[in-house]
């Protein structure tokens, strides 16, 4: 599976963006979607998940980001609201995908670039 992510840019604080990551391939009910972010010097962070509709978020995105997926478009997105410049960082999708005996397999996306001026 490959990932591309886009969406990203330059948006004032306050401002909304959308993030999508595509798949090469199909997306299948039992993966898990992730969005992370990660910031020069920091460790990637784990912003949103989503797993067969059950969704988390990290505490500094609560209320104002909100994970989706869309399995027939092989595709899911993470809608940004109230952007803080705190939310300035990379961003990369990933995905998760079961196999058998208790196995998985993890894809990465290239990244994204978030900039929320002040």
């Amino acid at each position: 599976v490959q990932l591309q992510a886009s969406g990203g840019g330059l948006v004032q604080a306050g401002g909304s963006l959308r993030l999508s990551c595509a798949a090469s391939g199909s997306i299948f009910a039992s993966d898990t979607l992730d969005w992370y972010r990660q910031t020069p010097g920091k460790q990637r962070e784990l912003v949103a998940s989503i797993t067969r509709g059950a969704t988390k978020y990290a505490d500094s995105v609560k209320g104002r980001f909100t994970i989706s997926r869309d399995d027939y478009k092989a595709a899911f997105y993470l809608q940004m609201d109230s952007l803080q410049p705190e939310d300035t960082a990379v961003y990369y999708c990933h995905l998760i995908r079961p196999g058998y005996w208790g196995s998985r397999s993890e894809y990465w996306g290239q990244g994204t670039q978030v900039t929320v001026s002040s």
